[in-house]
């Protein structure tokens, strides 16, 4: 939902491609038809005429019991964009992939372009099958199409309208409803740098190159502050040891699940906080003049949204 506008902005003539949920705005450059991922044929009828297609669909998991749905929207539904595109003569095909795609071994102090992906002996289903559908594009530049690949890190901004997991964290904490705080943190960037930084890999990245975008080592003591000084709500006193938590976790899963509740706190998401340190944006900021802006406007950008639209009372 942050692409669009931004593209929209700059005059540009944009077809959507949805499954279910359709944009929330309407403009007269802007065409929406339906796809489906898992449908060659249909996105070769959405595709008919693009000069660049910006892939972003992806089914986000924090289970390790979600192989079925990832490998079919990322592994199988990229495969599917690259044909497409391919078939369709489709000058540009900017995939979004992401940081957990990267391989992050205890022995990396340093993150950048030349890591090496997860292979399949990867415990998440999620980091495995973003690490695949990369392989998918390379791919399909190996024959003959132009791609350029993005890997954006814990992305958190405005417009959130689902929201994801971590706008979730951010209700709850604003709320007071987040009893208790995990050790560890992450690399978290604004949605809509990832935006800019999109938009300049497709208008300046030469053919078949990959960018980390990347934001601002926080904590999630961290975050829980900068929420307190937006919000003025309680940072909870209790502190768990991820690992701990990664114990427990299979209970905690099973009991959300019983309650048809919403994951965020399982074995995936507190390996998570534990790793990928020192990710460098520096090709990014070299070659697209990529920026990330201050990651406290970042949280009082996000939180002023979600009061503004009812999220948060």
């Amino acid at each position: 939902m942050n692409l669009i506008p931004v593209l929209l902005e700059r005059g540009r003539q944009v077809r959507a491609v949805i499954h279910r949920a359709r944009p929330a705005f309407d403009d007269s450059n802007l065409e929406v038809v339906r796809g489906d991922i898992s449908d060659v044929d249909s996105l070769c009828r959405a595709f008919d005429g693009a000069d660049v297609v910006y892939h972003l669909a992806a089914a986000i998991s924090l289970s390790k019991k979600d192989w079925p749905l990832v490998e079919k929207t990322n592994v199988i539904g990229t495969r599917n964009v690259v044909e497409a595109c391919l078939r369709c003569g489709v000058r540009r095909l900017v995939a979004f992939s992401s940081i957990h795609a990267i391989s992050d071994e205890a022995a990396v102090e340093h993150i950048d372009e030349s890591c090496v992906l997860n292979d399949s002996s990867c415990p998440h289903a999620y980091d495995r099958s973003k690490a695949i559908a990369e392989r998918e594009v390379i791919k399909g530049f190996e024959r003959g199409l132009d791609t350029v690949i993005i890997s954006p890190t814990g992305v958190v901004g405005p417009y959130d309208y689902v929201p994801s997991f971590m706008g979730q964290a951010l209700i709850m904490m604003a709320s007071n409803k987040l009893p208790a705080l995990v050790t560890g943190g992450f690399n978290w960037v604004d949605v809509r740098d990832v935006v800019v930084g999109a938009i300049a890999a497709e208008e300046k990245a030469v053919c078949g190159q990959k960018y980390l975008l990347s934001g601002h080592w926080v904590s999630i003591a961290g975050i829980a502050l900068a929420v307190r000084q937006v919000m003025g709500s309680k940072v909870p006193s209790l502190i768990f040891p991820a690992k701990f938590v990664s114990w427990v976790a299979p209970l905690v899963e099973v009991y959300y699940r019983l309650r048809k509740q919403r994951l965020l706190f399982t074995s995936m998401s507190m390996d998570t906080v534990g790793g990928y340190h020192n990710i460098s944006h520096d090709k990014a900021t070299r070659e697209l003049e990529y920026k990330p802006r201050p990651f406290h406007r970042t949280i009082a950008d996000t939180l002023a949204w979600f009061k503004q639209n009812g999220y948060i009372s």
